[in-house]
């Protein structure tokens, strides 16, 4: 029994990861104490931690705590069953999809018209409608309390009270996926959210995206879905604007805040990878949509566009 000891009490716990290589955003944990008696003034935890399971040890003279991490949510795709499709290449994304982008030929495809959400490949549409604007990119724009995270609780090093130019927030949106920097230009666009919100929308029954809605800029919410066409369809009009191309492909960018020089990274690593050349990519991720990925690249010669979404894994 592990209660032998009574200055020791093991709680196990068990979790769930899904991590995709090219993608470095994650969802924050919930925990919750199932059991709890006496308050102590000293209490020592060990973490010990694997690929699926964790435990935490707890000491105190007084006190018995369990802790049970909850694991994440199951995106839409596992609830719809897609992931029980299997493919060739045994993807871990249920969604896939990868044309050749001079002809349109269909080189790979998995479940290419199920629609669900998107995550921050949300921030390339957003992008698009910035862009389309030609609004001065040396404006300054100052984070605001609306422009934190309540859908998710997100966090973010881009303080409220923190300015910082159009053209700077419209990097880090793109490259790393700041959803405070998305908010604010949407929020600070000409006649604010909703007429940006409904840009958005404008702008995929343009393109021809019939399986996509939006309904904010960040892609926090889950209600902001597509189809793997559709993605496709907006990364190969997103490639045209070359402002697009240079930012979500930046390896790296900093910025100045008050006194502060932050460094931030992009969030697909393959940027980095001299193997791979990438002419534009979002990366995404919320737990109702899984790891997401689109990207512009050449290989052997022919330029492809690739949608990857629902990833449960690498």
């Amino acid at each position: 029994s592990i209660f032998k000891q009574t200055l020791q009490v093991v709680g196990i716990v068990t979790f769930s990861a899904a991590l995709m290589v090219s993608v470095a955003e994650a969802a924050p944990a919930k925990r919750s104490v199932v059991k709890k008696t006496q308050a102590v003034q000293t209490v020592s935890k060990k973490v010990i931690s694997s690929r699926k399971s964790a435990r935490f040890v707890t000491k105190s003279p007084r006190k018995s705590v369990v802790i049970v991490v909850a694991p994440p949510k199951p995106s839409f795709g596992q609830l719809a069953g897609l992931h029980s499709v299997h493919d060739p290449l045994d993807l871990k994304s249920s969604v896939a999809l990868v044309i050749d982008q001079d002809t349109q030929e269909v080189l790979f495809s998995k479940n290419d018209n199920a629609v669900v959400p998107i995550a921050s490949l949300t921030k390339l549409m957003t992008g698009m409608i910035v862009s389309d604007a030609r609004l001065p990119m040396d404006e300054t724009i100052t984070i605001t309390q609306d422009d934190v995270d309540t859908e998710k609780g997100s966090r973010s090093r881009l303080r409220v009270g923190s300015s910082l130019t159009r053209g700077e927030l419209l990097h880090l949106a793109l490259m790393s996926s700041e959803n405070r920097a998305a908010h604010a230009l949407g929020r600070t666009y000409p006649g604010g959210l909703p007429v940006f919100v409904g840009l958005m929308n404008a702008k995929a029954r343009m393109l021809g995206m019939k399986d996509t809605r939006y309904v904010e800029p960040t892609g926090l919410s889950s209600l902001n879905q597509s189809s793997a066409h559709d993605l496709a369809t907006l990364v190969n009009a997103a490639h045209s604007d070359p402002m697009l191309r240079e930012l979500s492909t930046s390896t790296g960018y900093q910025v100045a805040v008050g006194r502060q020089t932050l460094q931030y990274n992009n969030t697909n690593r393959l940027v980095k990878n001299p193997e791979w050349e990438i002419g534009l990519q979002k990366t995404g991720y919320i737990s109702e949509a899984g790891q997401c990925l689109v990207m512009q690249t050449k290989i052997a010669g022919r330029k492809l566009i690739m949608v990857f979404l629902d990833s449960a894994g690498k």
